[in-house]
């Protein structure tokens, strides 16, 4: 049977549920994949701590929409994502702003915060880049995964999708690490070693506003006006990357899929005709790249740390840290707790959970410098 990837116009947010339904009905609907009593992971785009009309999240209207959709057959929707952290308690801040987690809230769905709900450490399979990946445990118990991605320009992988939403599955220090690598094919590489782990079963694309020039956080909103979906999320991207104005094959993680045999290249287009609904997005003006040598890259990357401490006066040995650190990186060391940096992820969840707030974090210059004002 070929892959379908679905377009429906849909000019207005208002219109959002039924052009989901539509778009979900071409393909062979949410019944395919979900049964009654699936945990349903929505996996939502929720970059940065920014309203809606800004167009860098998921829209809450999506979030609704998918709730609605996944309860009404049986499934117990959970939205959850990991923010692109500068600061511990990024993420929430970010569900809060972006009107997320009021719309989950009101479906009476499950909120779940990557940054502090764990990681679980896995083997990827023909790896490129990370042989070995800390991914988010709400992904990993989930029987269903869902990706919800905003259709949008990006710096370093030109466009960003249904498979680079999955980036937010992993913790800060390794998310630093794949930017550390500063070219736009390993980066891709990167990208679909995280991805080829989680494996979702679905995309729904928000594409009523996107973002052009430099996304995913800097660009302009631009109303392209459509909803698409399909059960290959590298699919999606081939067609959805087209529609904006890029040749599929230039997007490092379409390439990078392909290659591993992942995903479809070439899809049926169902619903509204591709050439119908085509806008040449504006590209980013440079891109987070480089031509230096990697090992100059990462010394600069290197650089910018912001690593959790525990302030040992306030410390009273209660354990949460301990009991919640999914790298098994807090030690007892003469009866002081301290954090092995070596093991350290970063995903702050010592920090989030800590009663005597006692664990605060240390900052290298360069981030003192470059997060002023946050």
């Amino acid at each position: 049977m070929n892959t379908k990837v679905s377009i429906v116009r849909c000019p207005d947010y208002s219109q959002a549920k039924d052009a989901i339904i539509e778009s979900l009905e071409l393909i062979g609907g949410l019944e395919k994949i979900i049964k009654s009593g699936d945990r349903v992971l929505l996996k939502a785009n929720i970059l940065a701590a920014r309203p809606p009309e800004d167009a860098v999240t998921t829209h809450p209207t999506i979030i609704t929409a998918m709730c609605e959709l996944v309860s009404n057959i049986g499934g117990i929707p959970i939205v959850g994502d990991g923010s692109g952290i500068t600061h511990p308690g990024a993420t929430a801040e970010a569900l809060k702003i972006s009107g997320i987690e009021d719309a989950a809230q009101k479906c009476g769905a499950e909120i779940v915060n990557f940054e502090t709900a764990g990681f679980v450490e896995v083997d990827v399979s023909d790896a490129k880049q990370f042989p070995r990946l800390y991914i988010a445990k709400p992904i990993l118990d989930a029987d269903v995964i869902i990706s919800l991605p905003k259709l949008k320009t990006h710096e370093l992988t030109y466009y960003t999708g249904a498979v680079k939403n999955f980036f937010g599955a992993v913790p800060l220090k390794t998310r630093k690490q794949a930017h550390l690598l500063a070219k736009r094919d390993l980066f891709g590489d990167a990208v679909v070693d995280i991805y080829s782990v989680v494996k979702p079963h679905l995309a729904v694309m928000d594409g009523i506003v996107g973002m052009e020039g430099n996304g995913p956080a800097h660009g302009t909103p631009i109303n392209s006006g459509i909803i698409m979906a399909s059960y290959d999320c590298v699919a999606l991207d081939m067609v959805a990357s087209e529609l904006i104005g890029f040749d599929p094959m230039m997007i490092p993680t379409n390439r990078a899929a392909l290659e591993r045999n992942i995903g479809t290249g070439q899809a049926e287009v169902v619903g509204t005709p591709l050439n119908d609904v085509k806008v040449k997005f504006k590209k980013s003006a440079g891109g987070i790249t480089t031509m230096a040598p990697a090992f100059i890259t990462r010394r600069l990357g290197n650089l910018f740390t912001m690593r959790p401490h525990i302030d040992t006066a306030k410390c009273i040995l209660c354990g949460a840290c301990v009991l919640n650190c999914s790298p098994h990186a807090i030690e007892e060391v003469d009866e002081k707790l301290k954090i092995n940096n070596d093991k350290c992820i970063q995903c702050y969840c010592c920090r989030e959970l800590c009663p005597q707030n006692a664990v605060d974090i240390q900052k290298s210059l360069v981030a003192r410098i470059l997060t002023r004002g946050e």
